[in-house]
């Protein structure tokens, strides 16, 4: 990639990192549904002006909503949810770590549900070093402390499981404009949500958040989301998928980062060792990195 693009993406890693410091703030003021419905119906509203000067229409059909219907649940309600709810037990650097594991889990669900989707020797060796680091992450320290700092991981672990369903479902919608996907899951997401945060959370009947709370609930929806989606639509048509998911090994540097500056949070040596050995887990599955090694010793 060319300078310009890893600069690219290393703008995107800040903003899906930052969506981490975000609810890591938001949480303390704002209950679960109602943080995720501001973040999912605010980022469509900004977004649809965007769709519109692209001259970029919605699904007409009700029919054509289903395969988005499906996105919004793997891809934004559930991963979501699990996210804000499993933040409430841990630190945010951590839960930016174990969100780097989404491309260990999109392989496993691909094996599982694409007939012919295999997993080569490199990949499988990716897979199993990315599970040593999540162990290495968890730690005897967690096994042995607080059950609830265990349940926010595992929590946090399943929206990375979701997220790899998302990716396997996603295929489907290759033939349909990225932006579109994105506005379409967000609506849906919208429009799932707002019933359960009237009926769950009674947000009318809240106290006024603060200004740090507004601003994290505004800097979720506008930069970690419609943002965020906008800079990875453009990544894509540029770089190309493979050169796109190689956000994930920078998602938790920004994530780890942002905890301990801006919310004190702790980094333990076990997070800095899980993190590298995640990261070296990716770039196993990438492939390109082993590929030019070999490519030098042939040389």
């Amino acid at each position: 990639m060319s300078p310009p693009q890893w600069l690219l993406l290393a703008f995107l890693s800040v903003l899906w990192g930052a969506s981490f410091l975000f609810v890591g703030i938001a949480i303390a003021e704002l209950p679960s549904f109602t943080l995720v419905l501001a973040r999912v119906s605010l980022a469509a509203l900004l977004l649809l002006p965007v769709l519109a000067a692209m001259g970029l229409g919605l699904p007409r059909r009700v029919a054509d909503w289903q395969p988005f219907l499906v996105m919004a649940i793997l891809n934004n309600v559930t991963p979501f949810m699990l996210i804000v709810t499993g933040q409430r037990e841990i630190a945010s650097g951590l839960a930016s770590v174990l969100n780097a594991t989404t491309p260990l889990f999109t392989l496993l669900v691909a094996r599982l549900a694409i007939p012919g989707e295999m997993l080569d020797w490199t990949k499988l060796a990716g897979v199993l070093l990315g599970v040593l680091g999540v162990a290495v992450l968890i730690g005897p320290e967690a096994l042995l402390g607080r059950s609830s700092s265990l349940a926010g991981m595992a929590l946090c672990l399943a929206a990375s499981l979701s997220y790899g369903c998302a990716g396997v479902w996603g295929r489907r919608l290759r033939a349909t404009p990225p932006l579109v996907s994105a506005v379409a899951q967000l609506l849906c997401s919208t429009a799932l949500l707002a019933p359960l945060a009237c009926l769950l959370d009674a947000p009318w009947a809240l106290p006024m958040p603060g200004a740090r709370t507004l601003l994290a609930v505004l800097g979720l929806a506008g930069l970690s989301t419609a943002l965020a989606y906008v800079v990875f639509y453009r990544i894509l048509a540029v770089s190309g998928p493979a050169n796109a998911m190689l956000v994930t090994l920078l998602i938790p540097v920004s994530g780890l980062w942002m905890g301990a500056t801006f919310l004190g949070e702790t980094i333990l040596s076990r997070h800095l060792a899980g993190a590298a050995i995640i990261a070296a887990s990716l770039l196993v599955i990438d492939g390109r990195l082993l590929a030019s090694a070999r490519r030098r010793a042939l040389q």
